[in-house]
Parts: structure tokens; C-alpha cells; sequence
């Protein structure tokens, strides 16, 4: 979806039958597979494999699923493809990667980010790990990162006239990732789990806070400037709370900001923040979303014909 946003011309390659079947899911209504063009052939018999290769030898990019060595089984891996379009980029996208002692094993996003330690930071304090949808595997370490590969790569051929392998794995793009945390932790800012750290909930300047009609919003002041901006909107005067980062009294200022929150609904104070730097906004649901008036101004979504995220991002 991403590379077909981006202007190229996709082809998918389907087996004759899909062997599962999400009930009440169509093509039409699916719009991660919206722009392109479908191909449906059985790979195990050689004139259908061969079919595919023919497409193969005029494409610039080959993306692949498979677990390790199956689209080499099937005549269909990185040599043969080669063989057949020196230029290709043959960009493989796995969750654990080609090489290791899980690379042959099952997983889904919610194992690539619970093994390589990005999970243990997510949920509230004294709870259980909670996962972020599938956003930071899948899409966020995984089709991501894969994409950069690939452009990357196709950069690379305009120099040398030759394709590569991109060897996309979940795991490795969820460490990347997480970086910065990583670069926390190696400066003693980032505690091991979930508790007092800035980004994980704990700090009462960067969580959610519930209103009085049960709707939420979410608050990310950071900055001190905007710490005081955010307090100076509630009524709260700042010499009656301890110091913003006077981590072990978080929980006095997170209390003191619950009470205030909580003494009007969200649209009172989505309204009152609205044109200033206090990082203070609604939390709204998909359907909100689709109201929202600078998401609407900016054309953040389409509909196609079911509503979508509009591709991203834009060239001026």
C-alpha cells in the first residue's frame, strides 16, 4: 500500500484460493489493498511459477512473506529471480529475519515486541504489558523499515545498475525503533518495566486524564513553558505543586490534575485548549476522528469507498 501510494504500479500474486478467510472481509472493504493489481496463481505448479517469474523479470521490486528458504523451494528465491532481472530488489520482509535459531518459528507482532523488550515498557504501572494494536511490529518496525530498505536499494541501482536483498525483519526494526529508549536507558534516564519514566504514562505531564463526562484527554507537556501553559487553563497556581520533575512526587501533581480534569467534560477543556501550546487534546474515537476540523481540513482521510487513512506523506 505504501509503494503504491507512493506512484508505483503493484501487482499482488495470490494463490487461486485463499486457504483462510477472514469472515465479512472483501477486497473492496480491505483498503490495506487498495491500488493494485491482482495476479492469482498456484506457485507449486511450475507453468504458474513461471508465469510469475515472467512478471518478475520486468519489475523493480519483488516483496516476499515467506518463512526462510520456502521461496527458494519453490524456484522462486533471490537467485532465480536474478537469473531472470539482475536488477530486481528482492526485499524480504519476516518477523524474527533469514537467520537465527527462531527464524523458522510462528510469531506475530505481539512476540517480536514482547522478546526484544519494547512490550515490558507498555501499560500501566503495577498492571500487565498491554499491546499497542499491532502498530509498532507489523507496520512500524516491520513495513516500515522495509519500505526505507527498499528505496534505499533502488537508490543504490540507479549507481550500480544492480538489484539486492533487503532482509526485513520485525525484530530489527522494532529495536531501531526504540532507540531512543534504548539511548535513555544507557544514560540511566529510563527505568527497566513501566513506572517513572517520561513516556510510559507515569509522568503526570504526559499521560490521559479522565473528564467529567467520562471522555478523556490527553496531555503531553513537556516543556516547562508548556507545563505552566497547560496549569495556567486549569486554575492551578504552580507554587501549590511540587517541582515538574520531581519524580517522586509525580503522583501529588498527577492528583491535583485528575481533580481538575475531572470537574469538566472534555469538550470544555478540548475547547479552552484548542489554539494554545498547553499539548492538552481530546481523545477521540475513529469516528470522531473523521469530524475532526484539522483533520478535515487537511484531507487526513479518504473515502475509498469504505473510510481510510489518505496516503502519506505529501509532495509539494
Amino acid at each position: 500500500m505504501l509503494l503504491g501510494d507512493l506512484g508505483a504500479e503493484v501487482t499482488r500474486v495470490e494463490r487461486p484460493v485463499e486457504a483462510e478467510v477472514i469472515p465479512g472481509v472483501t477486497s473492496e472493504s480491505d483498503v490495506l489493498l487498495r491500488g493494485r493489481t491482482v495476479v492469482r496463481a498456484d506457485l507449486k505448479v511450475p507453468a504458474e511459477r513461471d508465469r510469475v517469474l515472467d512478471l518478475i523479470a520486468g519489475a523493480d521490486v519483488l516483496v516476499e512473506g515467506y518463512r526462510p528458504g520456502a521461496a527458494e523451494r519453490m524456484g522462486l528465491g533471490p537467485e532465480d529471480c536474478a537469473a531472470r532481472n539482475p536488477g530486481l530488489v528482492y526485499a524480504r520482509m519476516t518477523g524474527w529475519g533469514q537467520s537465527g535459531p527462531r527464524a523458522h518459528t510462528a510469531g506475530h507482532d505481539i512476540n517480536y515486541i514482547a522478546l526484544t523488550g519494547v512490550l515490558d515498557n507498555i501499560g500501566p504501572a503495577g498492571g500487565d504489558p498491554i499491546p499497542p494494536l499491532n502498530l509498532v511490529g507489523d507496520f512500524g518496525g516491520g513495513s516500515m523499515f522495509l519500505v526505507v530498505g527498499v528505496l534505499a536499494a533502488l537508490h543504490e541501482r540507479t549507481r550500480t545498475g544492480r538489484g539486492g536483498v533487503v532482509d526485513g525483519a520485525i525484530v530489527d526494526g522494532v529495536g531501531a525503533l526504540a532507540q531512543m529508549q534504548w539511548s535513555m536507558r544507557g544514560q540511566g534516564r529510563w527505568s527497566t518495566g513501566r513506572g517513572n519514566n517520561v513516556l510510559d504514562g507515569s509522568a503526570p505531564f504526559y499521560r490521559t486524564y479522565r473528564c467529567a463526562d467520562g471522555a478523556h484527554v490527553a496531555v503531553g507537556c513537556i516543556e516547562s513553558r508548556f507545563f505552566r501553559t497547560m496549569l495556567d487553563g486549569l486554575g492551578i497556581d504552580p507554587g501549590s505543586l511540587p517541582p515538574q520533575w520531581d519524580r517522586p512526587r509525580w503522583p501529588e501533581i498527577a492528583s491535583a490534575l485528575e481533580t481538575a480534569f475531572a470537574a469538566a467534560p472534555r469538550e470544555h477543556w478540548a475547547e479552552l485548549f484548542r489554539d494554545t501550546d498547553a499539548c492538552v487534546t481530546p481523545v477521540l474515537t475513529y469516528d470522531e476522528a473523521l469530524g475532526d476540523e484539522h483533520l478535515v481540513a487537511r484531507g487526513a482521510f479518504v473515502r475509498t469507498p469504505v473510510d481510510a487513512a489518505a496516503p502519506a506523506p505529501r509532495f509539494a
